[in-house]
């Protein structure tokens, strides 16, 4: 998949719009909070600092002016992030100014900005990005957004969806615009929905539709001519699928996102227990993600054959580096050149093939301690319909209660299988999840995670005498009675709707009805039909090249999106991998989140508790700009006073000249009369009066005195 990583293509186009403002002189790169989390993510400071920029500052802090110096702003189109540039507008702390946006910059604002003179004055040029989205993987891009799950589900929440929909739209365009996709665009539609969230992805995928129209309108060069097929939008959300949340997953990536204590924010990290020898020295969290390539090799394989192909890699690495091999042999000049050559890298290495032992082993640990073998079995027979065999399973109830009765199996296992139950049955009695309940021991609260499923689509609670059928129907995610295959595990053979979907679209047989288009008079031909190489460029020139029934692999491959509106598990961005390596597809999945077990029931809970409690972003005060960059610049503050005492001037002293009359001066009290220094004359002015007059005084006196006594 070289060349089509969403992490390559953000990264280019970063790194080609900052080259773009070289004049070939030096500049300084301005970002906010939000933009420099969206550069670190896929741009190294290096990379940037090689593009004639000097230094990278951040808007909201204090910063000096630099009036000498260009500066390229790189702002996310925020209120307050506006405040702070027309702030060093006004105040001209740049010299000139290019100015960037990661996204569309909304019309009110613009209109600010249009208006200001001293804009017009100081912005050389201005652009929009399209890269408000965070790459995680070369095929896997979120938006980091939790918030979204319960805006879209909270019932407290409705007035926000529309406003929240459109801000959706507005990223996934993006996401199009940077792949130089304008695709075909097909949504996620229930069939017979009891949830009043069931419109949602409808909604969403004409607001996409709009949007995409609107930009293609407006720029003549989009899509870009390309000899590669047009592209697909899928849009489903949370509700497609309920079971892939709850299931344990065996493949590594996501048991361990499951199991163990991942660190995760905007990067993932890991903190292997120190073991043996390895307890005297410090453990450090390890960065898990795109640059370390055992993970990237191995995160999708199932934990059965993990640890040996782990073994053989590492054995593998070992005679890629002999020269680190335990020897008798003596060492020689050369052969300790080689070993501090190749040193670091074997030192990553090494540390690479620890980390994800330590993890593997952990993750077994895990799977021992909890019994998930046990559980894990009869989660695939509830999830798929079938037993081992691909027959009907039977006594699914008993096994559930004696599971819940096990004093070995942990709470949250437990209310994961009684979700899990009741959605197999199609929702129970209310007196029988009750009793589940009893059996499982679990808290009061609990029982709120199951009743809110019903605002996901799920079918919770059946009156006695409801004809509904008592096991629910599959339209998704369930495989066909056939012989079990030797290289498929019993406790994998669970695949996520969204694999079904994507495989049924490929062959050309997904409903229609389930996953309508947008605009089935323009599109329903060619996504049904076959007609998926169209390229890009007769969308523009209006001459249509045949298609093939199956692209060979010299061909540009077809590129598809999905979008998981309320966030995507790892077993489904597995399933977006597989596909694409046998269907000969470029397959990107893009969510609002990533959701592990242990959040997904917390979100689920949280449906019903008081919105307040939710600390929606919508509900925080509004982010201003800082005070300090509207406060007047203060003069330099003068030079700190000496703290020692003054010296008395002996060098100018022995440089000045006496008067011609000091000969003839006497001294007072052995000390010649020297003429005063000018700093000392003004000072000593005023003494020499008040002696003078002193000596008056006296004088009088004494001659007052003196007639006296003669009286």
């Amino acid at each position: 998949m070289a060349g089509t990583s969403a992490i390559g293509i953000q990264q280019s186009i970063i790194l080609e719009t900052i080259r773009g403002t070289d004049l070939g002189e030096w500049k300084v790169l301005i970002l906010d909070g939000g933009s420099r989390k969206l550069i670190d993510g896929v741009v190294g400071e290096d990379d940037i600092l090689e593009l004639n920029i000097t230094n990278i500052e951040q808007i909201e802090e204090r910063r000096p002016m630099n009036k000498e110096m260009d500066a390229v702003y790189l702002l996310s189109p925020l209120p307050h992030i506006l405040d702070c540039l027309m702030a060093d507008l006004e105040r001209r702390r740049y010299r000139r100014t290019f100015l960037v946006w990661t996204s569309l910059l909304p019309l009110d604002l613009q209109n600010r900005l249009d208006r200001s003179s001293m804009a017009k004055q100081q912005i050389v040029n201005a652009s929009v990005l399209n890269v408000d989205y965070y790459p995680r993987e070369s095929h896997l891009i979120t938006l980091r957004d939790p918030w979204s799950f319960p805006t879209l589900f909270h019932p407290a929440c409705n007035h926000l969806v529309r406003q929240h929909m459109e801000e959706l739209a507005q990223k996934i365009v993006s996401i199009c615009v940077s792949l130089g996709e304008y695709p075909t665009i097909r949504y996620y539609n229930p069939r017979k929905p009891s949830h009043e969230a069931s419109i949602l992805c409808s909604h969403l995928a004409r607001f996409v539709q709009t949007q995409l129209d609107q930009y293609a309108k407006y720029n003549t060069d989009f899509p870009p001519v390309s000899s590669r097929p047009r592209g697909l939008l899928i849009i489903a959300d949370r509700s497609l699928d309920l079971f892939a949340p709850l299931l344990h997953e065996f493949t590594y990536q996501a048991m361990v996102h499951d199991l163990l204590p991942l660190t995760e924010g905007d990067k993932i990290y890991y903190k292997p227990a120190a073991r043996h020898a390895e307890k005297t020295e410090r453990e450090k969290d390890q960065e898990i993600g795109e640059k370390d390539s055992i993970w990237v090799k191995f995160r999708h394989l199932h934990m059965k054959d993990l640890l040996d192909e782990l073994v053989k890699d590492f054995n593998a690495f070992k005679a890629q580096n002999p020269q680190f091999a335990d020897s008798e042999n003596q060492a020689t000049i050369n052969s300790i050149k080689d070993m501090l050559a190749g040193l670091p890298k074997f030192q990553q290495g090494k540390e690479a093939y620890s980390l994800h032992l330590s993890m593997t082993q952990d993750a077994m640990n895990v799977f021992q301690e909890r019994r998930l073998a046990d559980i894990a079995s009869v989660e695939q027979s509830l999830a798929t319909g079938l037993d081992e065999d691909y027959r009907k399973p039977k006594n699914l109830a008993d096994q559930v209660v004696r599971l819940l009765d096990d004093d070995a199996i942990q709470f949250p296992d437990r209310l994961r299988l009684i979700i899990q139950y009741l959605l197999y049955r199609d929702g129970l009695l209310t007196t029988d999840i009750q009793k589940l309940l009893a059996h499982a021991r679990l808290p009061a609260q609990d029982s709120e995670v199951i009743y809110n499923l019903e605002l996901l689509g799920a079918h919770v609670t059946r009156a006695l005498k409801d004809n509904r059928p008592v096991v629910a129907q599959y339209p998704f995610g369930k495989k066909e009675a056939q012989a079990p295959s030797s290289n498929e595990s019993g406790l994998s053979r669970f695949e996520p709707a969204l694999k079904v979907v994507l495989e049924e679209h490929c062959r050309g047989a997904l409903d229609e009805t389930i996953f309508p288009f947008t605009k089935p008079h323009l599109d329903a031909a060619e996504g049904l039909t076959g007609q998926e190489n169209v390229s890009q460029a007769s969308l523009r020139s209006a001459k249509p090249t045949w298609a093939r029934t199956r692209p060979s692999t010299l061909e540009p491959r077809q590129r598809i999106l999905v979008f998981m509106a309320g966030g995507a598990t790892y077993s489904e961005s597995r399933a977006c991998y597989e596909v694409s390596q046998s269907l000969n597809k470029d397959i990107y999945l893009a969510t609002t989140h990533m959701l592990t077990p242990s959040l997904y029931l917390r979100q689920v809970g949280d449906l019903s508790v008081d919105r307040r409690r939710l600390d929606l972003p919508a509900d925080r005060p509004k982010p201003r700009a800082p005070d300090h960059l509207f406060e007047k610049e203060m003069p330099a503050p003068p030079p700190p006073a000496s703290s020692h005492k003054p010296q008395p001037p002996v060098e100018s002293m022995q440089q000045m000249r006496m008067r011609d009359d000091s000969a003839h001066q006497k001294p007072v009290n052995g000390i010649p009369h020297h003429q005063p220094s000018p700093s000392q004359s003004a000072s000593s002015a005023g003494g020499k009066l008040l002696r003078d007059r002193d000596k008056e005084g006296e004088k009088k006196k004494k001659m007052h005195n003196f007639f006296s006594s003669k009286k």
